[in-house]
């Protein structure tokens, strides 16, 4: 005969911890769920090509003229500008690291094509009042040698290619309409910076006010504040569609990656 088995306890004590650091378990998540970021060296080469040329654009500007004067220019700021964000965003396309933050990509974009549409449709539109296609040197004759080049360069090239990369080499709906309104801040300071600059020169200074349209000399303060409040709305409204047709553009990365495996997981878009 079996002995006869103890009856259960009705509480059993906590057993002790066991020392030492404990081991996970295995996952069982397959590898193809887990997406590796991969380096996109043509986005990289893109933007390098483009930095490259906003650099050497602005560098033979400071070397033709003034080198105080040059750098006191909208377009020669915001394409010193490009250059550093499109020279790191390529590093960060190239090691497949995190993009920049919108706020900063967004930013240059629309200082990029302002100078573009300022100068295609104000300074180098022969039916404008304000028409100086000769802006970078103060002359209102059509720029000539390598400052046709490099204002080329400057007011259409590199705009274009900012606007290009954005449509089809950045993933969409990453601008936010939050972003719009401190976008405006440095063309703010930039306006206080002309007035400032043109009341301390010399009246016979050439190209006093580097814009004809910010000349206080020529129009008065009450028309050049007019004039800049009618730039600052177009340039908020530029912005404000720019964060419109993010959110409604087709993602140009689409066919390029995977956004979710068959378990479940979401994998992200390439990084850069």
């Amino acid at each position: 005969m079996s002995a006869p088995i103890p009856p259960i306890p009705r509480d059993i004590p906590d057993l002790p911890a066991i020392p030492g650091v404990p081991i996970l378990m295995p996952s069982h998540v397959p590898a193809t769920a887990v997406a590796t970021p991969a380096p996109r060296r043509p986005t990289a080469a893109f933007r390098l090509l483009t930095a490259l040329l906003a650099t050497a654009a602005v560098g033979i500007e400071l070397t033709l003229g003034s080198p105080l004067r040059t750098l006191s220019h909208f377009a020669i700021q915001s394409n010193i500008l490009l250059a550093l964000v499109f020279a790191a965003s390529a590093r960060l396309a190239w090691t497949a690291r995190r993009p920049l933050p919108s706020s900063l990509t967004g930013a240059t974009l629309l200082y990029a094509l302002v100078t573009g549409l300022t100068y295609h449709l104000l300074l180098a539109n022969d039916s404008s009042p304000f028409a100086l296609p000769g802006v970078l040197t103060g002359s209102a004759a059509d720029p000539t040698g390598w400052h046709a080049v490099t204002t080329q360069i400057l007011h259409t090239v590199t705009p274009l290619a900012a606007l290009l990369d954005w449509l089809l080499l950045t993933p969409p709906r990453d601008l936010h309409l939050r972003q719009a309104a401190p976008w405006l801040l440095y063309p703010v300071a930039y306006l206080g910076f002309v007035l400032t600059r043109g009341e301390f020169l010399v009246p016979a200074e050439p190209a006093r006010y580097l814009y004809p349209f910010l000349d206080v000399a020529g129009h008065g303060l009450k028309s050049v504040l007019g004039n800049a409040l009618l730039m600052g709305l177009g340039i908020y409204a530029l912005a404000l569609l720019l964060v419109a047709l993010d959110h409604v553009r087709p993602n140009p990365l689409r066919g390029r990656v995977h956004h979710r495996s068959q378990t479940g997981f979401r994998l992200q878009p390439p990084v850069g």
